[in-house]
C-alpha cells in the first residue's frame, strides 16, 4: 500500500524490575547488562536505527539512569581518549551519542507492557510506531525491525513478530489464531490470548520481542481491564485490534535470546563473543578445549 506512513518512531519499554536477573540487577538495570563490550539496550536502539528508525523512546523507571548516560555525549571520555591518541573510541562514543534521537520517559507505576505503552501516547501521536521488548534481543541478517516495516508497508496494517514454541511453553507466552497468506512466513491474525491454559491455544505461534503498531491502540490500551498476573497486557489490546480488522504476523528470521534469563544472557554472549574482532578467534579455541572437559 502506497498511502501508508513511513514508520520513524520506535518505543523499548525499560521499567521492568529484572527480577530474574537479581542479585545483578538490585544495583545495575538488567538492560545494561553487557553483550561483550556494549549494554544490552544498545543492541536494541541499533536494531531500530538499522531499520530507519530516527525517535526512540525508551521507558525506565527510577534507578535506571545509566540508560540516559549511556546514550549522552561524555566530553571528558571523548577529551581523555583522544589526549592518549585513541581516537577510534572517542568517535564510537560520539556516533552512539547520535545515532538516533533518544528519549527517556519514567513510568511512575510498573503496571504491565500495555500500561508502558499507553505511557508514550503523546510521544507516538498519530504515526505508526515500533515496540521492542526490553528483554528480547534478537540477532539477524536483516533487523527484525526492518523485516517488520516491510510486511508493515506491503499490507498497511499493524504486524507482529512471531516464532513457533513448543506446546508446553505456550503458557508462558500467548497464542495466535492465524491463516496462511499468499507471502511465505506471513500469516492473517484474528485473535490472539496472553499466557493461554490448557485447551485455550490457538496456535504454537507467539509473538517474541517486536511487534508493529498503529495508534489506533491507544484508545483501546485506555480501556483495557487488568490481565494476566493482574497488569495491563499489551496482548490483550492487541487481541482486540486483531478480532476488530485483523493485524500481519511474520514468522521473523533471526535467533531470540531472552536477556531477563542467566542463561538467555550466556548465549547471547557467547554468540556475540565468537563474533566479535578482538575475542572470536581466541575464544573458540578456548570453547574447543572446554568442550573436550564437559
Amino acid at each position: 500500500m502506497n498511502n501508508v506512513k513511513r514508520v520513524k518512531k520506535a518505543i523499548i519499554p525499560a521499567a521492568g524490575l529484572g527480577t530474574r536477573m537479581l542479585p545483578y540487577s538490585h544495583a545495575v538495570p538488567k538492560e545494561m547488562l553487557p553483550i561483550v563490550d556494549v549494554p544490552a539496550i544498545y543492541t536494541l536502539v541499533k536494531e531500530a536505527v538499522d531499520s530507519g528508525i530516527t525517535d526512540i523512546l525508551i521507558i525506565t523507571n527510577r534507578g535506571k539512569e545509566a540508560m540516559e548516560n549511556f546514550f549522552d555525549h561524555s566530553l571528558e571520555y571523548q577529551r581523555a581518549l583522544r589526549a592518549k591518541g585513541k581516537d577510534a573510541d572517542a568517535d564510537k562514543l560520539a556516533e552512539i551519542a547520535d545515532m538516533a534521537n533518544v528519549f527517556f520517559l519514567r513510568q511512575k507505576s510498573t503496571k504491565g507492557l500495555g500500561h508502558a505503552v499507553g505511557c508514550a501516547r503523546s510521544f507516538i501521536a498519530d504515526e505508526p510506531f515500533l515496540v521492542l521488548y526490553g528483554d528480547d534481543i534478537i540477532f539477524s541478517d536483516v533487523p527484525v525491525c526492518k523485516q517488520l516495516t516491510d510486511v508493515y508497508e506491503k499490507y498497511g496494517r499493524p504486524v507482529v513478530g512471531v516464532k513457533p514454541v513448543p506446546k508446553e511453553q505456550l503458557h508462558k507466552y500467548c497464542s495466535l489464531k492465524v491463516e496462511k497468506t499468499d507471502t511465505e512466513g506471513t500469516y492473517f491474525c484474528t485473535d490472539m490470548i496472553e499466557k493461554p491454559k490448557e485447551g485455550e491455544e490457538f496456535s504454537n505461534l507467539s509473538i517474541l520481542g517486536r511487534v508493529l503498531l498503529t495508534p489506533d491502540v491507544f484508545d483501546i490500551i485506555d480501556g483495557l481491564s487488568p490481565g494476566a498476573g493482574g497488569e495491563y497486557q499489551l496482548t490483550d489490546a492487541m487481541a482486540k485490534l486483531a478480532r476488530k480488522e485483523g493485524v500481519y504476523a511474520l514468522e521473523f528470521e533471526g535467533d531470540r535470546y531472552d536477556l531477563g534469563s542467566k542463561l538467555g544472557f550466556l548465549k547471547a554472549n557467547v554468540i556475540k563473543g565468537l563474533e566479535h574482532p578482538e575475542t572470536g578467534e581466541e575464544f573458540r579455541e578456548y570453547l574447543k578445549q572446554l568442550a573436550k572437559e564437559l
